[in-house]
């Protein structure tokens, strides 16, 4: 595209500075930057398929030359390398960052055997070897727990918020991290076939599956093509044998009707649409990666989204904060608690020290502080002992009453996680916690409620959070689902006719489903992976924003088809006129022109063009009830 450009520039500076050259320069510009196109034609010719945009293209700047519009054969020229630039930059990407999904899984784990403990590379483990991990490491493989019971960061696996506590007998997944206490787990698959693994399989098999979009020039131009062709030599041959018509007017008529449907203006139609749609969705914080992509993404009629980083913001917050004893306060409550959680990273004890912090309170200093695996924490505050545990481990060490029973229960099925604070044997009060919607979560699907398009929630976070959090979106909702259920679940409803069907996630866990869909698309604050395996990307990390690009790719599309009419209409008219001889070569060349200015200053109307609900919409009080997708 640059060597066109450079000649193009070029010609226009030498046909101003010697206007003895003629139109050479421009010859020249547009015969170099047809040789890949004509190299392109060539080899689809032989593989036996003639009708292709690059014979199009051959055609359109050839026959400019021969009518001595050389100057308009190198701009057009030049408009298709840019089109075809912008449509190739997915491909030149490649999608390098999957390879980051592998480095997930440590190189080495520590093996038990025989009484020791010794490092070997994790890809040699094979089920029924037995492997320590100790808090704060990352777990090598697929196991069981056999001993050791700790909480687990399982958010690179299934995007889940809160950390999970693990027990022997329990599940871990390679990828994952190890947090609090050691833990001996028995290996169930093979480096090959565990989870990050699979990840990585499921990705590549779904993208080599996706067959690109075929444009719509090509497809016309199987049929325009040889039509055109035909009816000129019809032109030609017949009027002579059935008329008293000579073969020099009929010739002349022939070759007008070609110049005539020569395809400049039909050539250009699509890629200036394209271009200016990929730009600004650009400006507006859409990445999008090609044209094929931006055409399928006003088709889609269900997304999928994931919930933590995307409907959510992905880090939880104090919701609730009660207290159950006289003399105290829920401000006692909370500073108590953040007193137990100070220095702690855990994502619970996150969210209780911002509140606190946010509250103005200070937490106390804390002796003999220590982490109960799987349970909480406890220490002595301001000569108090205290824990802050799991309502599950407050049995233990109480009988609650039916009241704060029904009240904990009250508030797990509302999908929040309890902390309860403990003195002795006494409960003086609970804090509860909850990943929130984003701010725009309910903008966002309400926009695509306008649009027609349906939103479901898949999630790998527990079934209760999920099942909370999309009652109070308003959209049906799946949980505990790990990356091949979601692309499995995608596959179902393209399968059962319900597509296409788009993807909206963050995380590597999301990277499977991402694939599979016809489109997927990345929340610009997720991983690296996730960011490359999409098709699309919201640089912005707003929901609102899937609706923006899915209005982005309908008004490009109605853009490209007035483009089209434009074209093939002038043409029409002036395809019949030719053919009774009212009008000859030299109105050929006008049509043409004027077609292709046409269809270019439709295009550029795109630069200007806000995506997103229209002032109407967004002024409307209440649209449409989100739908739920049927069961």
């Amino acid at each position: 595209m640059l060597v066109t450009e450079g000649l193009l520039a070029l010609a226009f500076v030498l046909h101003l500075a010697w206007p003895t050259l003629g139109d050479w320069p421009f010859v020249a510009a547009t015969l170099v930057g047809l040789v890949p196109i004509l190299q392109g034609a060539w080899r689809a010719l032989r593989v036996y398929n003639p009708f292709t945009i690059e014979m199009l293209m051959s055609i359109a700047a050839l026959g400019a030359l021969a009518i001595g519009a050389a100057a308009e054969a190198a701009v057009v020229v030049f408009l298709f390398a840019v089109g075809e630039l912008l449509e190739g930059v997915a491909a030149s990407r490649a999608r390098r960052s999957i390879s980051a999904l592998s480095e997930l899984t440590p190189s080495t784990a520590r093996l038990m055997e025989n009484g020791e403990v010794r490092e070997v590379s994790a890809a040699s483990l094979q089920p029924g070897q037995r492997v320590l991990i100790r808090p704060g490491d990352r777990v090598p493989c697929d196991g069981r727990i056999l001993a050791g019971q700790s909480e687990l960061d399982e958010s690179p696996v299934n995007g889940e918020s809160v950390p999970r506590s693990r027990f022997p007998g329990d599940d871990v997944f390679a990828g994952t991290v190890n947090l609090d206490a050691a833990l001996e787990v028995e290996v169930t698959r093979g480096a090959e076939d565990n989870t990050i693994a699979r990840v990585i399989r499921l990705v590549e098999e779904a993208q080599a599956a996706k067959a690109p979009v075929a444009r719509f020039i090509d497809r016309f131009a199987y049929y325009y093509m040889p039509a055109v062709v035909g009816l000129a030599l019809l032109m030609a041959v017949v009027p002579p044998l059935v008329s008293a018509m000579s073969w020099s007017e009929s010739v002349y008529r022939a070759l007008a009707l070609l110049l005539i449907a020569c395809p400049c203006a039909l050539v250009i139609s699509t890629p200036a649409a394209i271009a200016a749609g990929l730009s600004t969705g650009a400006r507006h914080g859409l990445l999008i990666k090609g044209g094929a992509v931006l055409e399928q993404l006003g088709k889609l009629r269900l997304i999928a989204l994931d919930k933590t980083g995307t409907l959510t913001a992905g880090t939880p917050k104090v919701t609730d904060v009660e207290a159950w004893t006289s003399g105290q306060d829920e401000n006692d409550i909370l500073r108590l608690a953040a007193s137990l959680e100070r220095g702690s990273s855990h994502p619970i004890a996150t969210a209780i020290l911002a509140r606190a912090e946010q509250l103005g309170l200070s937490p106390a200093e804390v002796g003999e502080g220590r982490v109960l695996a799987g349970r909480g924490v406890t220490g002595r505050v301001v000569g108090r002992d205290l824990s802050l545990i799991t309502p599950r481990h407050l049995q233990e060490l109480s009988t609650l009453s039916d009241d704060r029973s029904q009240r904990i229960a009250a508030l797990e099925q509302a999908g929040k996680t309890l902390a309860v604070l403990v003195e002795g044997e006494c409960a003086l009060g609970l804090i509860a916690v909850r990943d929130e919607p984003r701010e725009d979560a309910h903008e966002g699907l309400l926009a695509l409620s306008r649009l027609g398009v349906q939103a479901v929630m898949l999630s790998g976070d527990n079934a209760r959070t999920v099942a909370a959090t999309g009652g109070i979106l308003g959209i049906e909702a799946h949980g505990e689902l790990m990356p091949e259920d979601k692309a499995q679940r995608i596959r179902r409803w393209q399968a059962e006719g319900r597509g296409p069907v788009g993807k909206v996630g963050d995380g590597i866990n999301d990277a499977p489903a991402l694939a599979a869909a016809e489109v997927g698309i990345a929340m610009g604050g997720g991983t690296d992976v996730a960011l490359e395996t999409a098709d699309a990307a919201l640089l912005k990390n707003r929901v609102s924003g899937i609706a923006e690009l899915i209005d982005l790719s309908r008004a490009t599309l109605r853009n490209v088809k007035t483009n089209v009419a434009l074209a093939l209409g002038l043409k029409a008219i002036f395809l019949v006129s030719t053919a009774l001889g009212i009008t000859g070569m030299w109105i050929a060349v006008m049509a043409d022109t004027g077609a292709t200015v046409l269809v270019t200053l439709n295009a550029m109307r795109l630069l200007s063009y806000c995506p997103g609900p229209k002032k109407s919409q967004r002024a409307a009080s209440a649209g449409p009830g989100l739908r739920r997708l049927p069961t």
